[in-house]
């Protein structure tokens, strides 16, 4: 694994930089963001959808793919996709709405020719898949939209980077498990290794944000840490369908959704915090 892991990483993370090029060039040309990775994270969530529909119908859940693809994709839409000035109480309402509408159409379609058996356990995963990948995955949306392409770079790469450096603590020196139950590879000399790595690529990338070393390196250990929690969720469905990964599509990797499972939690956090900082920014520049 570890031999795959090394070839084909560096094969991600250039074809990060390379999308990342062309999401720039497309953004200079016409003033939008998210021309490219926008479409690009649509695809990644139908994959992932497809992981998780997979997973969830090995215990039995009654799951339409291509329903459970529209829910995800309606969750991402309703966060992602909502106007700058609907912030608030009028994208809540947006989210919310979504999710009735996500309910009353999974309940229609799991009891439709007069079927009762399992419509519950069906309606209840299809909310999961709405809010896990779809709600999350459009906070990521909101950051492609928002930001610039080299600051969600940074915030994958910190991310993704507490994922390397704990992996590689962890096989060195790792003694103290973290969570042996749920994740037995994963020690707390693991977690410690990938904190320090993410807090010193955030102190060093820190000037993408216009922010101080300290700033960096706070960001980079709390979407480390978040990134980890991700990781750990995931793992927790794994666990309770008993299988290692969620796919064989990435070697090395897993599936989709083993690649994607941090990134998707620290989504909603690094938005909130770039949102944060770059207030706290403005303020500071304000009064001076």
């Amino acid at each position: 694994m570890l031999k795959h892991r090394l070839t084909f990483g560096p094969i991600l993370i250039g074809a990060l930089l390379g999308i990342a090029w062309l999401e720039s060039l497309a953004r200079d040309a016409s003033g939008s963001g998210g021309l490219v990775l926008g479409p690009l994270l649509g695809v990644v969530l139908v994959l992932a959808t497809r992981e998780l529909v997979l997973l969830l119908r090995s215990h039995g859940t009654r799951l339409v793919h291509w329903l459970s693809c529209a829910c995800v994709l309606v969750g991402a839409g309703a966060v992602g996709l909502a106007a700058p000035e609907w912030r608030g109480v009028s994208a809540g309402t947006l989210v919310a709405s979504a999710a009735v509408v996500v309910v009353m159409a999974s309940l229609v379609a799991y009891s439709w020719g007069a079927r009762t058996d399992g419509v519950t356990s069906s309606v209840s995963a299809t909310l999961l898949l709405f809010a896990y990948p779809g709600v999350l995955g459009g906070f990521g949306l909101l950051l492609v939209r928002e930001h610039s392409v080299w600051v969600v770079v940074y915030v994958l790469l910190l991310t993704k980077l507490c994922d390397i450096g704990a992996y590689f603590t962890g096989t060195s020196i790792g003694r103290h498990k973290l969570i042996p139950w749920l994740s037995p590879g994963k020690t707390w000399e693991g977690l410690a290794g990938g904190l320090a790595t993410s807090a010193i690529a955030g102190a060093l990338g820190a000037g993408i944000l216009g922010a101080s070393p300290a700033t960096g390196a706070a960001l980079g250990a709390v979407f480390g840490l978040v990134g980890q929690g991700g990781d750990l969720v995931a793992s927790l469905l794994k666990r309770d369908a008993e299988v290692k990964d969620f796919a064989r599509t990435l070697p090395g990797f897993g599936g989709i959704m083993d690649v994607a499972d941090s990134p998707l939690l620290v989504a909603p956090v690094a938005f909130w915090l770039l949102h944060l900082v770059g207030q706290v920014g403005a303020d500071t520049a304000g009064i001076g």
